[in-house]
C-alpha cells in the first residue's frame, strides 16, 4: 500500500510542478484579439454593396378613369416570398408617389402576411381598413384588387389572396366584396 501511495504523490507532484511550469512561462498576461474598429460611414457602404433591391409594381387607384394604374417601387430583395409581400403591402399603404388616391384608410397597419405552399397569400390587416373606409362598392372593390393584384402580379408563387381582419376572417371589407375564401386576382381593372 505504501507504494501505491508513494507512486500517486508522485505523480500529483509531478502535475503541479508542470502546471506550476506553464503558469509563470506565459508570463500570466491575457492575451486579448485585437479587432479593427468599424466606422458608421464604411459599415453604411459596406452594406448598401451588399443589399440588393427588388423592383415591384404597385397598383393605385385613379381619379380619372377608375381604374387601377401601375407604379414602380423598389424593395430590398429576399428569398422569402413572404418578406417580398409584406413589404409590397407596406409600399402599398404607405401610398401612391404619383398623387393617386389611397384607397385605405390612412391609419390601416399590415399586422401579418404568410403565403402557403398551394400559393395562398394570407393578409392580416388592422381594424382601420374596415373602421375608416369609405363606402360603396366601388371603393371595395378598388381595395381589395389593389391587394391581391399587386401581390398576384409581381410573385409568380402567389395565385390567391385571403384577407383578414385583426386576425379574423371577414365576409366583406365594407359590404359588398364576398371576403370569406381566397381571391384571384382581376387583371380587367388594370389600365392597359
Amino acid at each position: 500500500m505504501d507504494t501505491k501511495r508513494l507512486v500517486l504523490l508522485a505523480a500529483l507532484v509531478v502535475t503541479a510542478v508542470i502546471l506550476a511550469f506553464v503558469f509563470f512561462r506565459s508570463g500570466g498576461e491575457e492575451k486579448i484579439k485585437q479587432f479593427p474598429i468599424e466606422h458608421p460611414k464604411e459599415k453604411e457602404q459596406s452594406q448598401d454593396q451588399v443589399l440588393q433591391t427588388k423592383t415591384i409594381t404597385l397598383f393605385f387607384l385613379s381619379e380619372d378613369d377608375q381604374l387601377l394604374h401601375p407604379e414602380q417601387r423598389e424593395i430590398l430583395d429576399n428569398p422569402s416570398v413572404a418578406y417580398l409581400a409584406s413589404q409590397t403591402i407596406e409600399e402599398l399603404l404607405k401610398g401612391s408617389r404619383n398623387g393617386s388616391p389611397s384607397t385605405f384608410p390612412e391609419e390601416t397597419k399590415l399586422r401579418e402576411l404568410f403565403v402557403t405552399r398551394e400559393g395562398i397569400a394570407y393578409v392580416d390587416f388592422s381594424g382601420e381598413i374596415t373602421d375608416g373606409h369609405i363606402s360603396g362598392s366601388t371603393a371595395e372593390i378598388r381595395t381589395v384588387f389593389t391587394i391581391v393584384n399587386s401581390l398576384t402580379y409581381n410573385f409568380k408563387s402567389i395565385k390567391r389572396v385571403f384577407i383578414l381582419i385583426e386576425g379574423i376572417e371577414r365576409e366583406t371589407l365594407a359590404g359588398h366584396i364576398d371576403l370569406s375564401r381566397p381571391l384571384l386576382p382581376r387583371y380587367d381593372l388594370i389600365v392597359n
